[in-house]
């Protein structure tokens, strides 16, 4: 089955390069993305995984409640985008499951950066998506980490999906720079190596980035953001849909597996 994940945050990426975003504009960009992204899975009939930080989502609770409302799962992202304390494990799940009115069993840390799992075990979650086992420069380097899920301190750990031998990253910025055949030829040759996809993608993304003054971004972030990353998402799950793959929130993924070693244990 293919686990589409949606990192919804307060838009601070432009921070990086060097420029600054009014607040409210942050959150217009990250909501106006989100709403794209719900009507494209409303069309293709396919529910996701929405992993918001407790601060956007304070301030836009309405967003939340209709991504669950529209059959999806709310999974924790921290409780502010660029400020991490352990504390904000708890903090986040509970903020988050006040405003959802569901149970939050999910976490990914921003930018994927390392995270204490004996933390995220203690805060109540079980399952962890914070690991990109690959090499980023400038970022991390994650070969040493399993390519496909395993347990850690009791907690599922489910690293985004690379492809085998060379792990090549299947994450948001191969969708952008990659031609489209090459993506699905690499996605259905881990598909069929590992049973499951993990792809994690962001609102923003769905807006036209290519305004340097204002966003900072180099070319290789910019290049088919907006309508053109609307199609390209469309496309691919249209595609994937056409090869009979399944797709399912990660949590219910995370559940039958835990499920499994559940079962396994007691026999």
């Amino acid at each position: 089955m293919i686990l589409l994940g949606f990192d919804v945050e307060e838009f601070d990426m432009p921070f990086e390069y060097g420029r600054s975003l009014p607040f409210d504009e942050q959150l217009s960009i990250s909501t106006n993305g989100t709403n794209t992204i719900l009507a494209i899975l409303r069309s293709t009939n396919v529910k996701a995984t929405f992993f918001c930080t407790a601060h956007y989502a304070f301030h836009k609770p309405e967003i939340i409640r209709k991504i669950v409302e529209e059959g999806h799962e709310i999974a924790s992202h921290g409780y502010y985008h660029s400020d991490f304390k352990p504390e904000h494990l708890k903090q986040s799940r509970l903020v988050l499951e006040e405003i959802s009115g569901t149970a939050v069993s999910g976490f990914r840390m921003a930018r994927m950066m390392p995270v204490d799992e004996h933390e995220i075990k203690k805060a109540g979650y079980t399952y962890n998506s914070s690991i990109n086992p690959t090499w980023l420069p400038g970022r991390y380097n994650n070969f040493d980490k399993p390519r496909t899920w395993f347990h850690d301190q009791n907690v599922l750990q489910i690293p985004a999906s690379v492809s085998p031998l060379v792990r090549f990253p299947l994450f948001w910025l191969s969708f952008h720079n990659l031609p489209l055949s090459m993506l699905k030829w690499i996605s259905s040759a881990t598909y069929r190596k590992d049973g499951y996809l993990n792809l994690y993608f962001h609102p923003w993304e769905f807006t036209d980035l290519h305004n340097k003054e204002k966003f900072g971004f180099p070319a290789y972030v910019s290049k088919n953001s907006g309508t053109a990353f609307v199609s390209r998402i469309r496309n691919f799950i249209e595609w994937a849909q056409s090869k009979g793959y399944e797709f399912a929130r990660t949590g219910d993924f995370a559940h039958s597996i835990n499920k499994c070693k559940i079962v396994s244990i007691s026999s």
